[in-house]
């Protein structure tokens, strides 16, 4: 059984109002309540049959639903902190996209497109290379092999509590409540 973790630490978080973020962590209380009773269903269900198929196509949608947003969550910090400019993940971003700007310029980018779904750093150990990716849904455009290194939700009960429609204004407040630390950690791993 897979218990939800407490983001409550993020309340008070500048640009994102607690309203918004309680909603936001009752969500992902039901990604993982989901997890829970498709596993447990799993146990009981006709291997073989319809309902067995559906459900392990909706195992994958709950679960990456609850991991993405556990990443998201865990790279959000109440205090403002640069990302170091002299840090491994720093250097690498500025070789594979030529510079810092032209990455975050790509990210905020990708946030920006019209749909819903998830925006990520991606990286690639094997080949050592950097991706910002549009994940589309939770279980659609993930690229296998890669690790999450930064995780921007871009579903709209994300920033429409607080922003409505002006979706490049909870890119920004979201810019500015990254947990760099995080991010790095991540890259190292």
């Amino acid at each position: 059984m897979y218990e939800p973790k407490n983001y409550e630490h993020l309340l008070g978080l500048a640009g994102f109002s607690d309203a918004l973020l309680k909603n936001h962590f009752t969500l992902y209380g039901g990604y993982v309540a989901n997890v829970n009773k498709l596993a447990e269903k799993s146990e009981t269900i006709e291997v073989g049959s319809p309902e067995y198929s559906e459900l392990k196509r909706r195992f994958a949608w709950e679960w990456n639903g609850m991991h993405l947003h556990e990443l998201y969550f865990e790279n959000l910090s109440v205090e403002n902190q640069p990302f170091p400019e002299d840090g491994e993940l720093y250097k690498k971003i500025a070789e594979r996209f030529g510079s810092y700007e032209n990455w975050e310029k790509d990210f905020r980018a990708t946030g920006a497109m019209r749909g819903i779904g998830w925006v990520i750093l991606a990286y690639h150990k094997e080949e050592g290379r950097l991706f910002n990716i549009w994940v589309n849904e939770h279980d659609v455009g993930l690229l296998s092999g890669t690790a999450p290194l930064l995780v921007m939700d871009v579903f709209e009960h994300a920033f429409m509590l607080d922003y409505g429609l002006r979706r490049a204004d909870y890119v920004e407040a979201f810019w500015q409540a990254i947990d760099w630390k995080k991010v790095e950690e991540r890259f190292a791993q």
